[in-house]
């Protein structure tokens, strides 16, 4: 039944009632003349009425039947709109948990997590003189000193170029387990400073692989102890305040004249002093590390591969220590470094070296500060013989030295920053040309006493991408060994860098 006849037959009910209840009245006052006819008409009427009342009480019948209709149609409604409501609410919920679920990663044994990270860096850049020891492009670190053919023609060496080599990626495993006490992770880490593919053409454009580090820590978060076996950092190299650019990431800004260091395989021990205390976090670092040196030369000419070099000799490690601490937006360390050297080589079969062993000292003071928008990094360092780990611009002998850097940088804006750099090493001249090789009448050898950095750049970070522009100017004095007097030579280098991280 729909509304509109409900409502009509409502109406004709209404009526009907209206005119039962005037009746009596008109029979009242009829009664007095007509008598006679009163009982009959009496009669007439009560069946009446009785029909009114079996109508009227349809009439409420019907009404309390529309209310519960219309009473039931709104609960209907209601729970239709509170089906909906929780049907949203659910999908919301799905929704969320979807968008919240981690990303996919792959696993290797049951238990363990690999996830891949790293970064695509590319260069462009151009050098007003080439650079020696490293190369040019993102590992440009100390201008070459021109030779004679090079003064008399007037060529500086100027080049311009294109590099990727930074380009780096890594695997991370979580989830191993020694026992209860003890769990692990583990780490492989390569970039493309491999070399060039060849020496044709197109070698350039196929750089090589290289191994970084690979190394797995056995962690006991109870004692907050580490233990870290394999190939990773040395102690001495700055790695929590390492110089800020994009372009000179591989190789640091300075690396090897105010920066040392470098990745040997080993055992490093670290150490928790205050392990769940509040305030700042000190930690003792001990490591024990493969030896390392240049030569000596033997008759195969094979001394500094397949571990035929006089740090090796005797099983000769590296010992490093360093204490660290670190607050909330500063970190400090100290560092102690020291190795013996066999000058004979593996199996005493170099010549005569100029003495039997070195002992190969170094200490280097470091730390970073975060005030606000400013970031200040540096380190001081002495020693001597640390040619194994990048000392005196790699160069090989019992040379004293000493060196560092500086960089201070400022973010004006939360995306735009920019940096200010230097970094000076000061090797002993007398210990640098007596341990530097005669070389020949035409290509005497070449010591390298002073070396200045200095570096300005300009960044921009975006969510995974950062882009920025660098100037590098590089200053370096140097001695011939058949000459009784030094010289100077600059370099310059400008490059736009890109990195998209992963």
């Amino acid at each position: 039944m729909t509304l509109t006849t409900t409502t009509r037959r409502h109406g004709l009910l209404a009526l009907s009632i209206a005119c039962a209840l005037s009746l009596p009245l008109g029979v009242h006052a009829q009664s007095t003349t007509k008598s006679s006819k009163g009982t009959t008409r009496e009669q007439q009427l009560e069946q009446r009425v009785n029909q009114l009342e079996q109508q009227l009480a349809e009439l409420k019948a019907m009404i309390q039947e529309q209310k519960a209709a219309t009473t039931q149609a709104t609960q209907t409604a209601q729970q239709a709109q509170v089906a909906a409501t929780q049907a949203q609410t659910t999908a919301q919920a799905t929704s969320t948990k979807v968008e919240a679920a981690p990303k996919p990663q792959f696993t290797t044994a049951p238990g363990l997590t690999v996830a891949l990270h790293g970064f695509v860096d590319a260069t462009v850049f151009g050098q007003d003189r080439t650079f020696i020891n490293y190369g040019n492009g993102q590992n440009a670190e100390i201008p070459a000193p021109p030779t004679a053919a090079n003064k008399a023609n007037g060529y500086t060496g100027s080049l311009s170029g294109a590099d990727v080599r930074n380009t780096r990626f890594w695997l991370d495993f979580t989830g191993a387990k020694l026992n209860e006490d003890w769990n692990g992770s583990g780490r492989i880490e390569m970039d493309f400073f491999g070399g060039n593919n060849g020496t044709g053409a197109y070698a350039q454009q196929q750089p090589i692989p290289r191994l970084r580090q690979a190394y797995m820590d056995i962690i006991n978060p109870n004692w907050g102890t580490t233990v870290r076996v394999g190939q990773m950092w040395d102690l001495m190299f700055p790695l929590e305040n390492t110089p800020t650019s994009l372009s000179h990431i591989a190789f640091p800004l300075a690396y090897g004249s105010g920066v040392v260091g470098w990745r040997y395989p080993g055992v490093i021990v670290m150490q928790d002093l205050n392990h769940g205390t509040e305030g700042v976090k000190w930690r003792f670092d001990f490591a024990l590390l493969e030896g390392n040196w240049s030569g000596p030369q033997n008759p195969a000419g094979n001394a500094t591969t397949n571990y035929l070099n006089a740090g090796a000799a005797h099983f000769n490690p590296q010992f490093e220590a360093r204490l660290h601490a670190q607050g909330k937006d500063w970190l400090a360390y100290l560092t102690a470094h020291y190795s013996e050297i066999d000058l004979h080589g593996v199996g005493d079969i170099a010549p005569k070296p100029p003495r039997d062993k070195l002992n190969s000292i170094g200490y280097d003071l470091g730390g970073q500060w975060k005030p606000g928008p400013w970031t200040f990094k540096g380190l001081i360092y002495t020693g001597k013989a640390l040619g194994e780990i990048f000392g005196a611009m790699s160069q090989f002998g019992n040379i004293k030295e000493a060196g560092g850097f500086v960089q201070a940088g400022y973010n004006f804006t939360p995306k735009w920053s920019v940096n200010g750099f230097f970094a000076a090493a000061r090797p002993n001249r007398d210990d640098v040309l007596a341990w530097t090789p005669a070389g020949t009448a035409a290509a005497p050898g070449t010591a390298l006493l002073r070396n200045n950095m200095s570096a300005l750049s300009l960044q921009y970070a975006s969510g995974n991408y950062e882009l920025g522009v660098e100037w590098i100017y590089d200053d370096l004095r140097y001695q011939l060994k058949n000459s009784s007097s030094s010289q100077t030579v600059n370099g310059n280098q400008v490059s736009f860098s890109g990195m998209y991280k992963f």
